[in-house]
This record gives C-alpha cells, sequence and structure tokens, in this order.
C-alpha cells in the first residue's frame, strides 16, 4: 500500500515509511505542491495511492466520488513528525485491514478511536 502524503504532513517522515508502506510519497516530492484537492485526487487515484491528510476535504470527498482512491484522515492537531509517523506506523495493520480486506473508502483515525468509512 502506497501512501500519498498531503502538503499538510511533512515530506520528512517519507523515508521512515517505505518499510512499512513502500512507495510512499508526499505531494511536495512529486512538484504538486499548491496543487487542488482535486488534482491531488486524481494523482493519486491514477497512480494507486492512498491519500494520507490532517483534512476533512479528503473524507467528504470520498462520500461523494466514492474510491479509488482511500483516504486516511489523521484527525490529530498539529504535532511532531515522529507523532505523525508513529500513528500510521502503529495503526498499520489496522489501516490495512480497513482499506484492503473490508475496502473501507475512509480510515479515521484519532488519538481516542479509529473509525471506517
Amino acid at each position: 500500500m502506497k501512501l500519498l502524503l498531503d502538503e499538510n504532513l511533512s515530506r520528512r517522515i517519507v523515508p521512515f515509511l517505505q518499510a512499512a508502506f513502500p512507495g510512499s510519497t508526499q505531494v511536495v516530492l512529486l512538484g504538486l505542491e499548491s496543487s487542488s484537492d482535486l488534482v491531488i485526487w486524481e494523482y493519486a487515484k491514477k497512480n494507486g495511492f492512498v491519500v494520507v491528510s490532517r483534512d476533512a476535504d479528503f473524507q467528504e470527498r470520498s462520500l461523494v466520488s466514492g474510491h479509488p482512491p482511500q483516504v486516511i484522515w489523521l484527525k490529530i492537531p498539529n504535532r511532531s513528525k515522529s507523532f505523525v509517523l508513529n500513528i500510521l506506523l502503529d495503526h498499520q495493520v489496522e489501516i490495512e485491514q480497513a482499506l484492503l480486506e473490508q475496502n473501507h473508502a475512509c480510515v479515521e483515525i484519532s488519538p481516542i478511536r479509529k473509525a471506517y468509512y
């Protein structure tokens, strides 16, 4: 499963995601900085990425447009790079089960709970 981190998540965690999520990247690394959500959505769809964002925009788009791409919505405050990295790695199994096995459109992860759509 390849993750495409939204602009609001640090590109510096990408190398640390490769073992768990090979092929992952971030929008700035692809030259998509300041691109609209629609452009990022279409890129993810065309290239087999799961979009990861702290914004509700992609979750809302998944409700309207369906999937692919699928979405990981991190409902967390602005935190350190290591916190974001640990959230993704600590929830890898749940993310893969929800998106790959159960084919949910969106996984919502917050410090309090997880939800699947």
